[in-house]
């Protein structure tokens, strides 16, 4: 039984309208789309889709111009690396932070800062500066206010609307995010013939600016009125991880995400895989829909959320979620045909988007207003670092055991480890709202 505080919304004078009769026939599978009928989440939510289109063209574009530049592929890795330490770093950190000040203020100055590094970017390409040691200092810098901003949004959720529409809330944010996941890249592949690099990094800076107005337009958000006052500092990092400890409920949420994604997620195979096992459809091919299968699946999971995004045993969805994405995992693994392995990888993105949705959810009510920024801050960590160690244990067994073993080994071990934590601790079993 969920035992934390009750959820308000703060939308000022915005406030949602009584809650609908529940849809019938066809209509209950479509995504719920209650939470857009508060203003506030609504102004957050659509900004969202101007800058998840946005955010993939310059990770497309960074990659691409320092390959341009090294012609090495190394350097891609160094620069992924040079993005991920600050962004580890500074989520932990802007989750204390978000718990300390008001998270409208805080979003407003790293959406700024994220703005004014695209337009750096940009300023350098046009420069022909072609300088890498730039480049990686500014994706440092870009994920440093990243790790700031993110933290301190997904915690401002649970403040805009009402607790039973979390997992809505949830469904629609991430279904965005899946959806820029797979329409920036396939615009940026459009574009960059058309009108160059330097125009990517401007196109994002101008769709940032979009986000900084819906910011604004957002109610304050400031700690709630009992909440004491405090700095952001170690002890309060420490304090969040202290407190995950003594919530199980937070820790097997955490547990859940890093079983499924370090043990499950193939992804540093598919070029191996699209080259041996798919070659007969043309490797190029092969690999785009490899890469595509799983954001394929999770934008058709967010729009049918409507199934699922109602549930209240929100424990059971993310455990039942976390093995069908092992099972759909080990029977990619196995399959031989191209287009049943599309369809494998979809069902497993069908089944991350749900497992999101419910974790999302599980973190914004178990946890305090208090704490939210600093458990925001651990999920960005998690969700961030789990596919870069995948890709480091599924390269290393795949050129033990050979890909397709590694993969489908990697999805059974995720159903083994996820059914043995369920059992071992009840905690998430019982979990509901």
């Amino acid at each position: 039984m969920n035992t934390s505080e009750s959820s308000s919304t703060e939308t000022g004078d915005d406030t949602p309208a009584a809650d609908p009769p529940p849809h019938r026939g066809w209509r209950r599978w479509a995504m719920d789309t209650r939470p857009l009928r508060i203003p506030a989440y609504r102004r957050l939510w659509s900004s969202t889709i101007v800058t998840a289109v946005g955010s993939q063209l310059t990770a497309v574009a960074v990659p691409k111009q320092i390959y341009d530049i090294t012609h090495s592929s190394a350097w891609v890795g160094y620069a992924s690396l040079a993005g991920l330490v600050p962004m580890v770093l500074f989520a932990l950190w802007g989750g204390a932070v978000a718990d300390t000040v008001d998270r409208r203020k805080l979003l407003l100055w790293t959406n700024s800062g994220i703005a004014v590094t695209s337009l750096l970017f940009w300023a350098q390409a046009v420069s022909g500066l072609d300088s890498v040691v730039v480049l990686m200092v500014l994706l440092a810098l870009q994920q440093a206010f990243f790790g700031l901003n993110s933290p301190a949004r997904s915690a401002s959720v649970a403040r805009l609307v009402p607790a039973g529409e979390l997992p809505a809330a949830n469904a629609l944010s991430s279904t965005v995010t899946q959806t820029g996941l797979v329409a920036g890249p396939l615009l940026a592949g459009v574009l960059i013939p058309v009108i160059g690099l330097p125009e990517l990094y401007l196109i994002d800076a101008l769709a940032l600016c979009v986000t900084v107005w819906a910011v604004f337009r957002l109610p304050a958000l400031p700690p709630l009125g009992d909440a004491p006052a405090r700095r952001a500092g170690v002890r309060e990092i420490a304090e969040g991880f202290r407190y995950i400890s003594r919530h199980k409920v937070l820790l097997l949420s955490f547990l859940a995400d890093i079983v499924a994604m370090v043990f499950g997620m193939p992804r540093a195979l598919f070029p191996q895989l699209a080259a041996e096992t798919y070659h007969s459809w043309g490797s190029g091919l092969a690999l785009g829909v490899l890469f595509a299968g799983i954001p394929v699946g999770a934008v058709l999971g967010g729009l049918f959320s409507g199934a699922f995004s109602r549930a209240r045993r929100h424990g059971w969805m993310v455990i039942g979620a976390v093995v069908a994405w092992g099972v759909t995992i080990a029977g990619f693994g196995l399959s031989g045909n191209l287009w049943i392995a599309l369809a494998f990888l979809a069902a497993a993105g069908v089944a991350d988007m749900v497992s999101m949705v419910f974790r999302g959810a599980i973190l914004l009510s178990a946890a305090t207003d208090e704490m939210r920024g600093r458990m925001q801050g651990v999920f960005t960590v998690v969700v961030a670092g789990g596919p870069r160690l995948a890709d480091v244990l599924h390269g290393t067994a795949g050129a033990v055991f050979g890909p397709r073993a590694a993969v489908a080994g990697g999805g059974v071990l995720v159903v083994v480890l996820m059914l043995g934590l369920a059992a071992a601790v009840p905690a998430l079993r019982r979990f509901r709202i």
